[in-house]
C-alpha cells in the first residue's frame, strides 16, 4: 500500500520528510519571533517589537507555503508539534544576535534540502525552494544591519532606544 501511495507523488519519502522538518523549523521561527516581539514590547522597544511581530507573521507564511506545496505535489504535510522557545533575553542586542543565528540556521537547512533534491533529481522542488533561498538573503541582511547599529550607535545612555528607532528603517533592496 505504501508503494502505491508513493506513486501518487513526485516527492521521494526523504524529500517529503525534509520538507516536513522545514515546516516545523518555520513554525518554530514564527513562535521564536513572537517571543522576541513580546520581550521587546514589554521593554518599550516598540519598533523592534513591530519588526519581530512582522517577522513572526512572515515565518508563518513560509510554513504555510511549504505545507501547501507538500500537499499540492501529492505528499502528506504534517502539522508540527512545537518545542518551547526562548522567552527572555539579556538585552536588545542579544535578541538580534539570536535572530541572526536563527536565520543562518534556516539558510543552512534550506541549502541542505536543495542539495538532497539535486541528488534525488527533484528539480521541481529545487525550483520551489529557490524562493526561500532568495528570501534568506533578505532575512540575514536585515539581522546583520540591525546588529551593526549596535556597533555604530552604541548602547550607552539612550543608544539602545535610538537603535530601536532605526530598526523600522531596515530593509533589503538587493
Amino acid at each position: 500500500m505504501k508503494d502505491l501511495l508513493r506513486l501518487r507523488t513526485s516527492l521521494t519519502e526523504e524529500i517529503e520528510n525534509l520538507l516536513n522538518e522545514q515546516v516545523k523549523r518555520e513554525a518554530v521561527s514564527s513562535s521564536a519571533y513572537l517571543a522576541m516581539a513580546s520581550w521587546c514590547d514589554q521593554k518599550g522597544y516598540d519598533y523592534s517589537a513591530d519588526h519581530f511581530y512582522k517577522q513572526s507573521g512572515e515565518e508563518r507564511e513560509h510554513m504555510l507555503k511549504l505545507f501547501k506545496y507538500i500537499n499540492d505535489v501529492g505528499g502528506k504535510a504534517i502539522s508540527p508539534d512545537l518545542p518551547a522557545v526562548q522567552q527572555d533575553f539579556e538585552s536588545l542586542k542579544s535578541v538580534f544576535e539570536t535572530a541572526l543565528e536563527h536565520e543562518i540556521s534556516i539558510t543552512q537547512s534550506i541549502n541542505m534540502i536543495v542539495d538532497r533534491c539535486y541528488k534525488a533529481k527533484d528539480f521541481t522542488t529545487v525550483n520551489f525552494l529557490q524562493w526561500f533561498l532568495n528570501e534568506q538573503i533578505e532575512e540575514e541582511y536585515i539581522a546583520r544591519r540591525a546588529l551593526e547599529l549596535f556597533d555604530v550607535i552604541g548602547e550607552e545612555g539612550v543608544g539602545t532606544f535610538m537603535i530601536d528607532k532605526q530598526v523600522k528603517n531596515l530593509k533589503y533592496e538587493g
